[in-house]
């Protein structure tokens, strides 16, 4: 398909730069499968669920994934900033640095500054293998748990560039840019729609006979980027690695032979769980990496309700949810959300989408 079907107008004050408060305060358009749209809140989620139904969550970290520091061991030390995209060992990273053209494979980076201190002060990292745009692979003088710790003192989360473009990053988007379901570290984006949960929330869908259940799939900076080719086949997908136990896997199933829906909560979990679908929607255990990539005409096979934030303009995220309930529907609820007020993005509002109809 060609990529500027997916393409619309937003104005930029419709881009939210922090989340509601409380979580579960954000509002919520509800895109039924005849089309109907309904302004609610996501604390009104429950009503929307029916007992038996089964939801999905992912319990990705964010790590503090954003770097910065200068070359050094030539005669000018230029500053660099790095962001982590993939870890590849026990020492060697993936990375999109700025500006890729101060640095050619062996030379040193030296991240830290006097403010933040890990264990010896910095931590270096050889350039190892420099790729396209900006990517590089960085060989760091630490390795496992000792490198974690180190990332952890000197990094930051990195907010999304549409964020991070408008102000500063600061305290406050340590926590804001967790789930409250954050227990595995790896991502370097949040799965935003995880961002709106708040233990009262999760209570009453527990009440209502709604059960939750975790799943990992360790998002990427690849989330962030539009899709620049004319034709969406001609675009490749970035590889996220994730985890759907044995025991997740038999309850979803178990559920769903009573006639219980599964509801991904985000796109990473919706990815994930389509993954890891055979054809008749039986979901396996999962341990691994995948890319797929959903555009219209995909045939869903695991996901009957879907829950996200609103997204990118000819991003793979706007044509995964065209293809989950329509492009034409989708278009309508995103013009209608913007006239309405709704915020974008991360930080932004959220969406229950109902599949539409094969």
């Amino acid at each position: 398909m060609r990529t500027d079907l997916f393409d619309f107008e937003l104005p930029a004050t419709s881009i939210a730069l922090r989340p509601a408060s409380p979580r579960d305060a954000a509002r919520m358009l509800v895109v039924q499968p005849d089309g109907v749209l309904r302004d609610r809140t996501v604390a009104e989620l429950p009503q929307w669920l029916e007992p038996g139904d089964q939801l999905v969550v992912n319990d990705t970290k964010v790590i503090s994934a954003q770097l910065k520091g200068r070359r050094i061991g030539r005669e000018t030390e230029p500053k660099i900033e790095a962001t982590l995209i993939k870890r590849l060992d026990g020492s060697r990273w993936r990375a999109l640095v700025k500006p890729a053209k101060k640095l050619a494979p062996g030379d040193i980076v030296r991240f830290g500054n006097e403010g933040k201190v890990c264990l010896l002060g910095h931590l270096d990292a050889e350039v190892e293998a420099k790729g396209e745009e900006g990517e590089i692979t960085l060989s760091f003088s630490f390795h496992g748990p000792a490198l974690d710790q180190a990332i952890a003192d000197l990094g930051t989360p990195p907010l999304p560039p549409y964020i991070a473009s408008k102000r500063t990053p600061d305290d406050r988007d340590a926590a804001d840019y967790q789930t409250m379901f954050a227990a595995n570290e790896g991502a370097v984006a949040a799965p935003t729609a995880g961002l709106h949960f708040t233990p009262e929330l999760e209570a009453a869908l527990r009440s209502h006979g709604v059960e939750l259940h975790l799943i990992t799939l360790h998002v990427g900076a690849g989330t962030f980027l539009p899709v620049k080719v004319e034709e969406t086949s001609e675009h490749k997908m970035h590889a996220e690695w994730g985890s759907i136990s044995d025991d997740t896997a038999a309850a979803l199933n178990a559920a769903r032979a009573k006639g219980g829906r599964i509801i991904a909560v985000g796109t990473t979990s919706l990815r994930l769980l389509e993954s890891a679908a055979s054809e008749d929607g039986t979901v396996q255990p999962f341990d691994g990496e995948t890319s797929i990539f959903i555009t219209p005409g995909y045939r869903f096979r695991a996901v009957d309700i879907l829950m996200t934030n609103f997204h990118l303009p000819r991003s793979t995220l706007f044509m995964l949810v065209s293809a989950f309930s329509g492009l034409d529907t989708m278009k309508r609820a995103y013009a209608h959300a913007i006239a309405a007020g709704y915020r974008f993005y991360s930080y932004g509002d959220a969406c229950l989408l109902f599949r539409a109809p094969d």
